[in-house]
């Protein structure tokens, strides 16, 4: 049994459901408190599922549930309350430095999405109805590892440097273990 909806039931259900995933996307950079924004996380990788469904991507869309939801939120949310979420420890020159990068970072972010809409506004070659073919996995994978090999092998470096930035940041200080037993400084 199919479910038909007018196409502008559909336009209004997926606007709503992009507006939700916006609004879940400004609530992870601007909430304070690190459990809410990895929330608002999934929330944001939840209807992202959901429009990948909208725009026949089933495969995607499970992906983006196992993986992001299931796994990397859950991941998150395990390390914030093992080693706490205080955000006061950053001097106001740290807090200064990130802003400047956050902004000159979401500048980049905005000309890329505008170069890609730019892009969209051409009529797409005759092989893309090809490619689409509702998301499968054989399709997403060759499209990914011949044409979008270059930003496959970018965001493999960038997840490097993240877990290598996680990890300097997660490192204690000389002398924190000192006073508790099962944690031995300097052996």
């Amino acid at each position: 049994m199919s479910v038909s909806l007018n196409p502008v039931h559909f336009d209004l259900f997926f606007l709503l459901v992009a507006a939700v995933c916006l609004a879940a996307a400004l609530g992870v950079v601007m909430s304070r408190q690190p459990v809410h924004s990895a929330l608002f996380l999934l929330t944001n990788f939840a209807t992202l599922a959901v429009l990948y469904i909208t725009l026949e991507a089933q495969f995607l869309a499970a992906a983006q549930v196992i993986v992001y939801a299931g796994g990397i939120v859950i991941l998150i949310l395990f390390v914030i309350m093992l080693i706490g979420g205080d955000t006061n420890d950053f001097t106001a020159a740290q807090r200064i430095w990130s802003r400047i990068v956050g902004v000159a970072l979401g500048v980049i972010l905005l000309l890329a999405i505008s170069y890609s809409a730019l892009l969209r506004m051409t009529p797409p070659p005759d092989d893309a109805a090809a490619l689409l073919q509702g998301g499968t996995p054989k399709a997403v994978g060759i499209a990914l590892f011949t044409d979008y090999v270059l930003p496959f092998e970018l965001i493999a470096i960038l997840l490097l440097v993240a877990l290598i930035g996680a990890l300097v940041l997660g490192r204690q200080p000389e002398g924190a273990g000192e006073g508790i037993p099962s944690v031995k400084v300097g052996d």
